[in-house]
């Protein structure tokens, strides 16, 4: 090293602030100045906190609900952090997530346990929520244009169907899975689950199940990406929308609207389900706001026809449910739909690029440059 000079350097880390003398020069290989101590330890030229700090302090912001929340469980755990840090620590991050991820997505996935023996049945579940971001008005005293938007935030989760059982209580449970969300086209989140769920041993498995709501892109998704897969509507979906067909049939007495939807929801499930669409088909639509529902629920059954094969399902033990996504999808809701939020795109991506990075087993692939 040529033109070298010594310098104070200032790092703060888990026990507390380090206070160095360094040498800063230019490197005689390629002709660089930096520094040789902070680029052996991975430091960027000005970063002040040391990496194992910026690990738990990252950690810590994808296990807690808000920035403020995980400033002060830091202050618990002795490191003085506004959130403000914290924010901008997970910009900062969380871009390093992304990147990752564009990267990952460029090759072919590796199975991360090919040892296992192959799953039976890979089951994928979709959904997608609703976020409130800040639109092209937000700030501005006087505008036409819109202060807030709302844009939906789509959420896949893929498991193998070994890893599913009940608790000692009877609740459902997952050993394992993996979680993937996306604000944009649905060809790219496609991209993301599909890439997570052949890590996660989609590629041999002898079945493949989708599971979801009656959203089109997400049939249409479905028939791009996982071709041959068998395609079930949520069961708790359907009977919703029994449930506004009976409303619309019988009219406002709760009690009749009961009788006849709970009759129907009974058949669907237990293997009737032709004789329900068969019914719902021939249904007089009526020129009134009722019709319209009526005409509208027809659409909807005879859409989804061959995805209600409830009893067939059940019987080999495959779930008829969407739990799992919409599990997954409210715990999102409880970190990026909290009362006062309003997302920008880049924040709401820089903060879920870093939670799934934890959540999916690339943690480590952060601090690696």
């Amino acid at each position: 090293m040529v033109h070298r000079r010594k310098r104070g350097m200032r790092l703060r880390t888990g026990p507390g602030l380090v206070e160095l003398e360094v040498v800063h020069g230019q490197d005689p290989g390629d002709g660089h100045w930096g520094c040789p101590i902070r680029e052996r330890w991975g430091l960027s030229d000005h970063q002040q906190l040391s990496l194992a700090l910026e690990d738990k302090l990252a950690f810590t912001v994808t296990a807690t609900g808000s920035y403020e929340e995980a400033a002060l469980l830091a202050q618990k755990w002795g490191v003085g952090v506004s959130a403000s840090a914290v924010h901008a620590l997970t910009q900062r991050l969380g871009s390093r997530a992304e990147a990752r991820t564009q990267a990952r997505l460029a090759k072919a996935p590796v199975e991360k346990e090919p040892q296992r023996a192959a799953t039976a049945l890979g089951v994928l579940m979709l959904d997608g929520w609703q976020v409130r971001q800040r639109g092209p008005g937000w700030g501005k005293r006087r505008t036409r244009q819109p202060r807030v938007e709302w844009h939906e935030w789509k959420t896949g989760v893929y498991y193998r169907h070994e890893q599913s059982g009940r608790t000692a209580g009877a609740r459902g449970v997952l050993a394992e899975k993996v979680v993937v969300g996306w604000q944009g086209e649905p060809v790219e989140f496609g991209r993301r689950v599909h890439w997570e769920a052949r890590r996660a041993g989609l590629g041999r498995a002898k079945a493949k199940l989708i599971v979801a709501d009656g959203a089109a892109w997400i049939w249409n998704l479905a028939q791009d990406r996982w071709l041959g897969a068998t395609e079930v509507l949520d069961f708790y979906h359907a009977s919703q929308h029994l449930w506004e067909l009976g409303r619309a049939v019988v009219g406002s007495d709760e009690s009749s609207v009961a009788q006849w939807s709970e009759a129907r929801r009974h058949h669907l499930r237990h293997g009737k389900h032709r004789a329900v669409l068969a019914e719902i088909a021939s249904l007089p639509v009526p020129p009134t706001e009722a019709g319209k529902v009526i005409e509208r629920e027809q659409h909807y059954f005879a859409e989804h026809a061959q995805r209600l094969c409830y009893s067939t399902i059940h019987r080999r033990g495959w779930p008829i449910g969407s739990g799992p996504v919409e599990s997954a999808c409210r715990k999102r809701q409880c970190r990026f739909k909290r009362p006062g939020q309003s997302w920008t795109p880049s924040g709401m991506r820089n903060l879920g690029a870093l939670t799934e990075a934890r959540h999916n087993g690339h943690w480590d692939e952060l601090w690696h440059c």
